[in-house]
């Protein structure tokens, strides 16, 4: 007994140690909204938000515009992502730390329609970038696309 509390409790000090840093992570914006036109939203944990210029995107944050509506987002290494109408897409992951080496740009396009212009994630590791859609995966291997994808019947 006296074994396994001496392994339990330095275990549950590191635990709980590290858990102001897992919260940080998982808050520090990824990009930014820098344009919106009509209704367009943010959502973060359940909550979401009108978006305007200077929301926050957050790791895992669904983006969603309305009929009608455009919007535009840049992430922290300069990609650009603009929404047409009725359009959603989740951040799925996203890691930007060059001088470590450690990049990934991982998107799900849901439905509606994303114009994609690479950043510095995909110029220094193209295959660290991918737009998951219903029907397939987009590897980004250039500098710029344009996807659909319709509502499906």
């Amino acid at each position: 007994m006296r074994r396994a509390i001496s392994f339990f409790v330095p275990a549950l000090a590191l635990l709980l140690a590290t858990l102001p840093l897992l919260s940080l992570a998982q808050s520090e914006p990824v990009g930014y909204v820098k344009t919106v036109v009509g209704d367009a939203w943010v959502s973060n944990a359940g909550q979401s938000v009108k978006a305007e210029p200077g929301t926050p995107v957050l790791l895992g944050s669904g983006l969603r515009t309305a009929v009608g509506a455009a919007m535009g987002v840049t992430f922290k290494d300069d990609t650009v992502m603009s929404f047409g109408p009725n359009t959603e897409l989740t951040v799925d992951e996203y890691l930007y730390a060059p001088a470590q080496g450690q990049l990934k740009l991982s998107t799900r396009l849901i439905r509606g329609t994303l114009n994609y212009i690479s950043g510095v994630i995909a110029k220094l590791r193209p295959e660290a970038v991918s737009v998951k859609t219903p029907t397939g995966i987009i590897g980004v291997r250039g500098t710029q696309f344009v996807a659909l994808v319709e509502d499906q019947p």
